[in-house]
């Protein structure tokens, strides 16, 4: 059964100008787990790999019905694999708790990304109970 479901888009050139902002690594820092800084610094495009990854969390957020708020943060979604493997997505701490409270037992996410946009969206699932 489908619990929520949620898109975001990000503006890749805007990512590229916050990365090289003064304060673009405290952003990094605060938003992307070290896995996730990772993958994104050895992509061909980490401008764009940051994007989609925004995106992803952004998507989560909707699709759980919280937004960045009730104390669910984008340092508590980690978007892992994706540019040579499938993604995925970690959930920690709030973010945790508030699927945990709609029951959700898969998480489905799609990310793709032009030079110019990135585009990730979200599905949340929960796995009916099978007592027959």
């Amino acid at each position: 059964m489908i619990l929520g479901i949620g898109v975001d888009l990000v503006d890749v050139p805007r990512m590229e100008r916050t990365l090289g902002r003064r304060w673009g690594q405290r952003f990094v820092e605060k938003v992307f787990s070290l896995e996730e800084q990772t993958a994104c610094c050895t992509a061909s495009q980490p401008a764009q790999c940051y994007a989609a990854r925004f995106a992803a969390k952004e998507a989560l957020v909707k699709a759980l019905g919280t937004g960045f708020s009730q104390g669910v943060s984008p340092s508590q979604i980690r978007v892992l694999g994706g540019e040579h493997s499938r993604p995925h997505i970690e959930l920690h701490g709030r973010a945790r708790q508030a699927a945990d409270s709609l029951h959700v037992t898969v998480i489905h996410v799609s990310l793709t990304h032009t030079s110019t946009t990135a585009c990730a969206f979200v599905v949340l699932e929960a796995k009916p109970d099978r007592t027959d």
